[in-house]
């Protein structure tokens, strides 16, 4: 069983914290035009922005749960299953 890295998109707000923080680049930002059905979360966009772009982890099996992603992400919408099986679920600070 590999690491996997799965991103609530309706939570994302395009931050980009993600992408900056990881040490071996798992997330990329995609134009939220590419998902033209997603609909922002409520709950989220109380209290953040929502930008022109959405986070995708395109390389979530090179993650190596340092959880700097865990802790950066706005939308609290990461969630990293690692190689045990243990859930990693992202906390804003």
């Amino acid at each position: 069983m590999g690491i996997q890295v799965d991103i609530d998109i309706a939570k994302c707000t395009g931050c980009a914290h993600c992408r900056d923080v990881c040490p071996v680049n798992v997330f990329e930002l995609r134009p939220r035009t590419e998902m033209p059905d997603v609909v922002d979360d409520p709950t989220v966009a109380a209290k953040f922005q929502f930008r022109g772009e959405k986070s995708l982890a395109v390389l979530g099996p090179e993650c190596i749960v340092c959880e700097a992603c865990l802790f950066e992400c706005e939308g609290e919408c990461i969630l990293i299953t690692d190689d045990e099986g243990h859930i990693h679920r992202s906390t804003y600070k």
